[in-house]
């Protein structure tokens, strides 16, 4: 809750190897994800402890791009190519070591939306709760792009993973809304709206997670989100 109040940064904690240690999954697997990988598996492992069955949904804008660059690197190069490397480097990397670990057959499936990623994973696990699922998990987490991209980064980087266990809103108090359509409304003058251009100062899963958890402070001042993203209105709703 502090942090959602006064949002603050760790600078390049990659190369402190300041890690999580993903305890809960096998060592032989764990030595194998990366840090953005460790980071995702970490809250996953967390929030499916007892659960079974539960279908996830991984949500990245940049996935594993360092490592897809390390072996683009290789291949200019002229250098062998590492098939663990490879299979490591893959959108979907952390999912597949996740159903691994678990032993879980469960749906998973890995996204990346753009600055959108976390609208459009919340749409995802939507469906599958339409579709029967009785609660699924989403994990929302990215890194710090490499350097040969950084001159096409339009946002904010920082490391961090973060992630919900999302149900239907039947019989629950605690419940939130996500709506959109073009943007073509001047928010300006509601006071119980917040909003945040694309180009924030933080990245975008931040933005939402720091919105819902205010929601909870006894010092919310908003219980409306409204981010705008390539001329599209997002408006996030909490219903207490």
């Amino acid at each position: 809750m502090g942090w959602a109040q006064q949002p603050f940064f760790i600078d390049h904690v990659q190369n402190g190897r300041t890690e999580p240690e993903v305890a809960a999954m096998p060592a032989m697997l764990r030595r194998r994800a990366g840090f953005i990988g460790k980071m995702a598996l970490e809250v996953a492992y967390r929030c499916l402890a007892g659960r079974t069955d539960v279908p996830v949904v991984f949500c990245s804008r940049h996935g594993e791009c360092q490592r897809s660059v390390a072996l683009l690197t290789d291949l200019v190069r002229d250098e062998p190519l590492s098939p663990t490397t490879f299979s490591l480097s893959v959108h979907n990397a952390a999912a597949g070591l996740l159903s691994i670990g678990r032993h879980d057959q469960a749906n998973h499936c890995a996204l990346s939306g753009g600055d959108s990623g976390v609208e459009y994973g919340v749409i995802e696990a939507c469906s599958l709760l339409a579709d029967g699922a009785s609660e699924v998990l989403i994990v929302v987490y990215d890194g710090i792009l490499p350097e040969v991209f950084l001159q096409y980064q339009d946002n904010s980087e920082q490391p961090f993973a973060w992630a919900w266990l999302i149900s239907s809103a039947e019989n629950h108090n605690d419940v939130f809304s996500l709506s959109w359509g073009a943007d073509t409304t001047d928010a300006d003058g509601l006071s119980n709206l917040q909003t945040v251009e694309q180009k924030a100062r933080q990245p975008a899963g931040l933005d939402v997670l720091r919105f819902q958890l205010n929601c909870h402070s006894q010092q919310a001042k908003h219980n409306e989100l409204i981010r705008i993203v390539d001329h599209r209105r997002w408006h996030w709703r909490h219903h207490g």
